[in-house]
């Protein structure tokens, strides 16, 4: 089954500007007209089907988030998970948070980089900023929802475990058919991510790619 996505999102200009903004402006040439005509209106259309992956990359600010948001909300509601709406619980420990037997409750905790014992034994509140992450992306993978959200992704996390489980959620959509969305500034993971759908939110105007490859968008091509 083929999902269609049609996304239109235009970003305000800030006008309200007191005395030292005004005057940062005239000292930079500015005007207020100019920023407006620079304001930022993305506008796409894609499509996903079962056990694919997008990517929307792009600078700090340039919307990765908005876009995000726009497509959450036309995927089914019965169907979707926003890793990072996960609740963290503060009175029981991370493997008694999870449903299901270890059999199923491990696996899923290693596919998103959080297996130490130690930190399976700490409730999830207490859990460091990246482990907290990953408790919620190991929550999303045993939620059995079609599509998977998240944003900021692997942000917090050192190279190699982001790449690892880049690596792993790969090989999850290949597997069982979800589908992830997934949103950040990384672009080193994306070679392990063998994104089919790659959405870049730098400039006025987003934009679609279905690579046969792997960019990592600074002149090197990875094929898959």
């Amino acid at each position: 089954m083929r999902y269609a996505f049609e996304v239109e999102r235009a970003f305000e200009v800030f006008t309200g500007f007191g005395a030292r903004g005004r005057e940062l402006m005239r000292f930079f040439g500015m005007t207020v007209d100019g920023l407006r005509r620079r304001a930022v209106r993305h506008r796409l259309s894609l499509s996903l089907e079962p056990g694919q992956v997008c990517c929307i990359t792009g600078p700090s600010g340039a919307g990765k988030s908005v876009l995000l948001e726009a497509l959450y909300a036309q995927a089914p509601a019965e169907q979707r998970v926003r890793v990072e709406a996960i609740t963290l619980e503060s009175h029981a420990a991370v493997i008694d948070c999870l449903d299901g037997p270890l059999s199923e409750t491990l696996p899923a905790l290693t596919c998103a980089g959080l297996s130490d014992v130690p930190s399976l034994l700490q409730p999830p509140a207490t859990l460091s900023d990246g482990q907290k992450w990953r408790y919620r992306l190991a929550r999303a993978l045993m939620g059995g929802k079609r599509f998977i959200f998240a944003d900021e992704f692997c942000a917090s996390l050192d190279a190699v475990t982001a790449l690892v489980i880049a690596c792993h959620l790969r090989r999850t959509a290949d597997r069982t058919g979800c589908i992830f969305v997934l949103a950040g500034c990384r672009e080193d993971v994306l070679a392990e991510l063998k994104p089919n759908v790659i959405i870049t939110a730098g400039g006025q105007q987003a934009k679609v790619f279905y690579p046969s490859s792997i960019i990592n968008f600074k002149g090197r091509r990875h094929h898959a």
